[in-house]
C-alpha cells in the first residue's frame, strides 16, 4: 500500500492512503522508530571518507598562508599587498561559483558526482599552482582550486547530513570540520618543513592534490544518500543503505523509514513538479518558513566568516612576522593546532549540549579576545606599510597578541566554526540543495570580503582598528544568535521543517526539545523495566 504526504492548509502534513483516499494523522515516532536503534560503523566510515573533502579546503587555507611568506620573487618579483590579497581571495571567489554549480546539479545528478568534480578541480588547480612562474598563472591555479573547494564545501555537509542518524548528525557533520582543521594543521606543518627548501612552496601547493586523489579513490565504496535514491525512484537501494546505517533495525522499521522519507520527498516533488530551478530558488525567499531558515543559517555563516577567523588563517604568518616573531610559520602552527584540538571539543559536545547553547557560550568570548588583541596592538609600533618601526623591540604585547589569538581560535573552533556548517539541516527537502548552496555562497562571499580587505584594512585603520571591527561583529552576532537561532539537536531532517513555521522557532524548538527529553526518559524507564 503506497503512502504519500501532502501539505494541508496549515502547512502541516499528513499521510494519505492511496488505495482508500482516506487520511490519517502520521505517527512520526513509529515511522522513525529505527532512529532509536543502535547504529554500526558504516555511517561513521562513510562520513569519515566524505569528510576527507574537508581537508581540501583546510589544506588550501593553511598552505596559502605559508606560501605568502616563502614565495619571495619566484613569480618574477616580490608580491605587493594587493597581489597577495588577489592570490588569496581569488580562491574564495572561485569557491563562490563552485558552490553555485554544485547547488544547481545536486538534486538532478545526486550528491556523489559533485564530490567527484570537486576532486578533479582541486587536483588540477594544485598542479597548475605548482608549475606557476607568473602571478597570472598562479591566479588561474588558485581560481580552479576555488571551483573545486566550493563544490566540495557545499555538497559534503549536505551528503553527510542525509546519511547520518538524527542523534549523531551534528558529530558526523563535525567530522568534515575536523578534516578542515586537520588539513590546516597538516599544511602548517608542511609549510614549516619546506620553508627553507629552495622552491619549497611548489611542493607545498602540489601536495594539495593528494587528498583529492585519496577521496576519489575511496568514494566508490560510499553509497548515494538514501533520500537521493528515493528521489530518483530507487527505494530498494535506499532500503539497503538504511539497513547498513541501522543494522539493528527490523525489516518493518526499515520499510517505515523508507515510507517516511518517501512521503516527504513526494511532497517536495509535488511542490516542485514542472517548475524551473529559478522557481525552486525563489521558494527560499517567498515561502516565509524557508526564508526564516535561510536567514538563520546564512546569518550564522556570515558571522563565522566576517568575525575575522579566516583573516587569521590566511595571514597568520604575515601577522606574526609583523609583531616580531622570527619563525612566523611555526608560530602559526600553534594557531592551527588549537583550531584542530577545539574542533574535536565541539564534535564531542554538539549533539549533547546542543548547537544553540554552544554558540551562546562561545561567540561572546570571541569578541572579548579580539578586543584584547586590538588593545595590545596599541603598544606595537606598526607603520602604515605594515612593517615595524626601525629598531623596535616587542616583548609582552606580541606575546599577548599570540595568547589572545589562541583563545579566540579556541572559542571559534569549539563553537561557530563547526556549528555554522550544520545549518543545512534547517532546510526542507524541496529546497535543501538550494538552501545549502546559499549557505556555502554566504561563506565564500564573506570569505572574499575578509581575504581581499584584511591587509588593506590593517594599513588604513591600523591593526587595532581592524581587530576592533571584528570584535564588534562577534558581539552583534551574539545578539542575533540569541533571538534567531533555534535548537534542533536530535530531530530528524523531516521534522525540523515545522520549527520555522513558528517565527524563528526558538520557543517552539525549546518545547520540542522538552518533549524529546521526556520521550527518551520514558524509553529508558521502559527499557529498565
Amino acid at each position: 500500500m503506497m503512502e504519500s504526504k501532502i501539505p494541508d492548509k496549515a502547512g502541516a502534513s499528513h499521510l494519505e492512503t492511496a488505495s482508500t483516499g482516506s487520511t490519517t494523522p502520521p505517527d512520526a515516532e513509529s515511522l522513525d522508530s529505527i532512529e532509536s536503534t543502535k547504529t554500526g560503523r558504516f555511517p561513521w566510515l562513510v562520513s569519515v571518507t566524505a569528510a576527507i573533502g574537508g581537508s581540501l579546503f583546510g589544506y588550501d587555507t593553511g598552505i596559502n598562508a605559508a606560501v605568502l611568506v616563502t614565495i619571495h620573487n619566484s613569480l618574477g618579483h616580490h608580491l605587493s599587498s594587493s597581489e597577495r590579497e588577489l592570490i588569496t581571495s581569488i580562491t574564495s571567489g572561485g569557491a563562490f561559483f563552485g558552490a553555485i554549480m554544485a547547488g544547481l546539479t545536486a538534486d538532478r545528478y545526486g550528491r556523489k558526482p559533485a564530490i567527484y568534480v570537486g576532486c578533479f578541480l582541486f587536483a588540477a588547480g594544485a598542479i597548475i599552482q605548482a608549475a606557476s612562474h607568473s602571478v597570472a598563472q598562479m591566479t588561474v591555479g588558485r581560481l580552479v582550486i576555488g571551483f573545486g573547494v566550493g563544490s566540495a564545501a557545499m555538497i559534503i555537509p549536505l551528503y553527510i547530513a542525509e546519511i547520518s542518524p538524527a542523534r549523531m548528525r551534528g558529530r558526523m557533520i563535525g567530522l568534515n570540520n575536523m578534516c578542515i582543521t586537520g588539513g590546516q594543521l597538516v599544511s602548517y606543518g608542511v609549510g614549516a618543513g619546506f620553508t627553507y627548501v629552495p622552491g619549497g612552496w611548489r611542493y607545498m601547493v602540489g601536495g594539495g592534490a593528494l587528498p583529492a586523489f585519496l577521496l576519489a579513490a575511496l568514494l566508490p565504496f560510499c553509497p548515494e544518500s538514501p533520500r537521493q535514491l528515493i528521489h530518483h525512484g530507487k527505494p530498494d537501494e535506499a532500503a539497503s543503505v538504511i539497513r547498513r546505517i541501522f543494522p539493528n533495525g527490523t525489516d518493518e522499521q526499515v520499510a517505515q523509514k523508507v515510507a517516511h522519507i518517501t512521503g516527504h520527498i513526494e511532497m517536495a516533488m509535488s511542490l516542485n513538479a514542472g517548475k524551473s530551478r529559478w522557481w525552486v530558488f525563489k521558494q527560499l525567499y517567498v515561502v516565509p518558513e524557508n526564508f526564516r531558515a535561510l536567514v538563520a543559517a546564512c546569518g550564522l555563516m556570515a558571522i563565522s566568516q566576517l568575525g575575522g577567523f579566516n583573516a587569521l588563517m590566511y595571514y597568520s604568518p604575515v601577522l606574526f612576522s609583523l609583531v616580531g616573531f622570527s619563525n612566523p610559520v611555526a608560530v602559526g602552527t600553534v594557531i592551527a593546532g588549537t583550531n584542530f584540538l577545539f574542533t574535536w571539543v565541539n564534535l564531542m559536545l554538539v549533539d549533547r549540549a546542543g548547537r544553540r547553547r554552544i554558540l551562546l557560550s562561545t561567540v561572546p568570548f570571541m569578541g572579548l579576545w579580539l578586543l584584547v588583541a586590538a588593545i595590545c596592538f596599541i603598544w606595537i609600533p606598526v607603520q602604515h606599510d605594515l612593517t615595524l618601526a626601525k629598531g623596535a623591540h616587542i616583548g609582552a604585547p606580541a606575546i599577548m597578541v599570540l595568547v589572545s589569538m589562541v583563545f579566540y581560535v579556541a572559542f571559534y573552533s569549539s563553537g561557530i566554526g563547526n556549528t555554522a556548517w550544520l545549518s543545512s539541516e534547517f532546510f526542507p527537502m524541496e529546497v535543501r540543495a538550494m538552501g545549502t548552496m546559499m549557505l556555502t555562497m554566504t561563506c565564500w562571499a564573506s570569505n572574499v570580503i575578509v581575504a581581499s580587505t584584511f591587509l588593506t584594512q590593517m594599513e588604513n585603520t591600523t591593526p587595532s582598528g581592524a581587530f576592533g571591527f571584528y570584535a564588534a561583529i562577534c558581539s552583534l552576532g551574539s545578539v542575533c544568535i540569541y533571538f534567531c537561532y533555534p535548537e534542533v539537536k536530535g530531530m530528524t531532517l523531516e521534522d525540523i521543517r515545522q520549527i520555522f513555521q513558528h517565527g524563528f522557532g526558538v520557543r517552539k524548538a525549546r518545547e520540542i526539545q522538552k518533549d524529546l527529553k521526556l520521550k527518551r526518559q520514558a524509553d529508558a524507564a521502559a527499557g529498565a523495566a
